[in-house]
């Protein structure tokens, strides 16, 4: 899948976990730029730090069978809540950024999958 394509679902993704973790107040957008905002800075740090992230910590990886790397992802999503801003893209707890974290993962795994068949 195309960048572009890539930081605009992210976005929609954001906004639709948003409205999931809305009652709680678990996780919050305030607005769609804010949304494209972050989708742009995680695709950065996804891009930059990531696969550093993922060589430093690969023992660790495979020694819980890759369930670490959603504790990278939940890293990454972290990092873009302090650079896009705490009050505009928040996340209560780590536990919802893991949780975060895993649903943008299988949203994405998904909807890649879907683009890449080219149906």
């Amino acid at each position: 899948m195309r960048f572009w394509q890539r930081v605009i679902i992210d976005a929609i993704l954001f906004i639709a976990l948003t409205g999931f973790f809305q009652q709680s107040g678990a996780f919050r957008v305030s607005s769609i730029w804010v949304a494209l905002a972050a989708s742009l800075v995680l695709a950065i740090l996804n891009a930059s730090i990531k696969p550093i992230l993922q060589i430093i910590s690969l023992p660790i990886t495979i020694l819980t069978l890759g369930l670490f790397s959603i504790i990278i992802n939940a890293l990454m999503l972290s990092l873009t809540s302090l650079l896009v801003g705490s009050t505009v893209f928040y996340f209560a707890s780590f536990g919802t950024t893991m949780l975060v974290a895993i649903v943008l993962s299988v949203c994405n795994a998904i909807i890649s999958n879907y683009f890449n068949r080219g149906v």
